[in-house]
């Protein structure tokens, strides 16, 4: 009975870690493609600015969007930390402080946008600047957010070496998973490190090095972990 309740236990912890994973995803999607393909037009930031100043419900809906995402991805390190624990203690929670070093950094990098909607709404800026300057200074805060994701993006990376670790050392998930995991984390450095240095370089590595991360999300939603093994390596490191 005692096997039944653990295995009960640890397949319900991976299968929400999964699921919480997934959300990340359209979360992910909807504010970092979905609204800056919608509302932004590259090098013209008098038609972004207009558009922002016409669709503001979905601009704050963005805003909105990527504070959860942040709030959400708390608690999926947090159920790892629960599934990968007995592999390496130490690991796991170094994976757990990249990512709480990673949330507030992109969290308050969320403030740039609310002061967009300021410079739009407040009466006395427009008293102050000039329609050109009010442009410039949003596209200034754009600019400003979008290094500040990147500067993110190292903890978005880093985090992800000590889980690829976890789950290629695991034995009771996919080795696959866990060097794609690690792939995808120097596509991450890569790109924020591109980023400081070329800033218009283009490509971007971790659209193409991101598997990984959709492996893991799916394989522990839809099969969880292999209990058995799981049990060995609690067992071991009790």
């Amino acid at each position: 009975m005692t096997s039944i309740i653990k295995t009960d236990s640890i397949q319900k912890t991976a299968r929400t870690a999964g699921f919480l994973y997934m959300l990340l995803i359209p979360l992910g999607v909807f504010g970092m493609l979905y609204i800056p393909n919608t509302l932004f037009v590259h090098g013209d930031i008098a038609s972004t600015v207009s558009n922002i100043a016409v669709n503001q419900a979905l601009y704050r809906t963005s805003i909105v969007s990527a504070l959860v995402t942040q709030v959400v991805q708390i608690f999926v390190v947090l159920y790892l930390y629960k599934v990968l624990k007995p592999v390496n203690k130490n690991y796991a929670v170094l994976m757990v402080t990249f990512i709480l070093v990673a949330v507030p950094i992109a969290m308050l990098n969320e403030l740039s946008q609310f002061a967009v909607l300021q410079l739009l709404n407040g009466a006395d800026y427009s008293r102050i600047f000039t329609s050109e300057q009010i442009q410039a200074l949003i596209k200034l805060l754009l600019d400003s957010r979008q290094t500040g994701i990147f500067i993110a993006h190292i903890f978005w990376g880093l985090w992800l070496f000590p889980m690829g670790y976890l789950v290629l050392k695991s034995g009771f998930l996919p080795k696959i998973i866990g060097a794609l995991l690690i792939v995808a984390c120097f596509g991450y450095l890569t790109d924020s490190f591109i980023f400081f240095y070329v800033p218009d370089f283009g490509i971007k590595f971790a659209e193409f090095t991101f598997i990984g991360e959709l492996l893991i999300t799916f394989w522990l939603l839809i099969k969880g972990v292999n209990v058995e093994e799981w049990n060995k390596r609690a067992l071991e490191s009790a």
